[in-house]
């Protein structure tokens, strides 16, 4: 059959069905598939008290929780780092590895996007002046935080967790990465008992000149003398050879070793440099460790 009779053909036949602008089911675009909601989680929003909305994640086990409680392990930029953190809690929950049972608790931001700018406001202090040159590019962002953002965590949201679901009120972990780990450093030398582990994933404490060091320092001189009250929290912290700028490396492995010294009086820390991460693939890498550090006890 020539081309000509083909395409007659074709015309012929549309028109006997009288649909001239019909066409097979097959060739019509299929409609767009609905997202893909990760199983065993869900989310809901909690505000702050000055009626900041942020997004809370949570993934949890099917199974009832123990006796006393699932440990909890909080995740800061809950955007970017929640789906790894709970899609890994949720295997080693169907492998019935006692690390699948506990809840993994993102705090995010309402946004598809991976990041969010209020994270400056929320996780460092405000800038010191003159402005470091290296972070002049931030100040058209909110910075100074971190205080209220601690307050929305420990009085807000660890109180609305514990009256969603059965959680262990002293197995309470903190991983952060990046502002977020230099976060993490704030909490652990702010409020050492608030959290039994802490991962602080790359610490941008280059942040302001180095001006965390003074509270590293008034840290460290009340656990040497005793006058921390209560137990204080494991520290683990993490970072990439590869890191964009290498005093996120530099400056963490420095950290480690200033507070080797304070294992005499309590404080429990490890450090880890992964060959080959760079800033962005560092929490990925860190997943399973943080988990296996976050829930190990006491």
């Amino acid at each position: 059959m020539t081309g000509l009779a083909s395409r007659r053909l074709l015309a012929a036949a549309i028109l006997t069905l009288g649909t001239p602008l019909s066409v097979p089911s097959a060739w019509a675009q299929a409609a767009p598939a609905a997202g893909y909601v990760l199983p065993e989680s869900e989310t809901w929003e909690l505000k702050s008290d000055d009626g900041y909305p942020y997004q809370i994640f949570v993934s949890r086990p099917k199974d009832p929780p123990p006796p006393e409680g699932y440990p909890v392990l909080y995740v800061l930029d809950g955007n970017a780092m929640f789906a790894g953190f709970a899609e890994t809690r949720r295997i080693l929950g169907y492998m019935k590895a006692d690390l699948g049972k506990t809840i993994i608790v993102g705090v995010g931001y309402k946004t598809e996007a991976a990041y969010d700018v209020r994270r400056i406001y929320d996780f460092v202090e405000d800038f010191r002046q003159p402005v470091p040159p290296a972070q002049l590019y931030l100040t058209k962002y909110k910075a100074g935080g971190r205080a209220q953002f601690a307050a929305f965590l420990l009085d807000r949201l660890r109180p609305e967790l514990a009256r969603r679901y059965s959680i262990h009120p002293h197995r309470q972990a903190l991983f952060g990465h990046s502002f977020g780990g230099l976060f993490a450093l704030y909490m652990l030398y702010n409020h050492p008992g608030a959290f039994h582990a802490i991962v602080a994933a790359s610490p941008s404490i280059f942040w302001n000149d180095q001006a965390i060091l003074a509270e590293e320092r008034a840290f460290a001189a009340k656990l040497a003398q005793g006058k921390l009250q209560g137990p204080v929290g494991r520290l683990r912290l993490v970072t990439g050879e590869l890191d964009e700028t290498a005093v996120e490396h530099t400056d963490a492995a420095a950290l480690a070793k200033r507070l080797e010294p304070l294992s005499a009086y309590g404080l429990r820390s490890e450090f880890e440099m992964f060959a080959g991460e760079t800033h962005i693939t560092v929490p990925s890498r860190s997943i399973t460790s943080t988990l296996r550090f976050a829930f190990t006890w006491p």
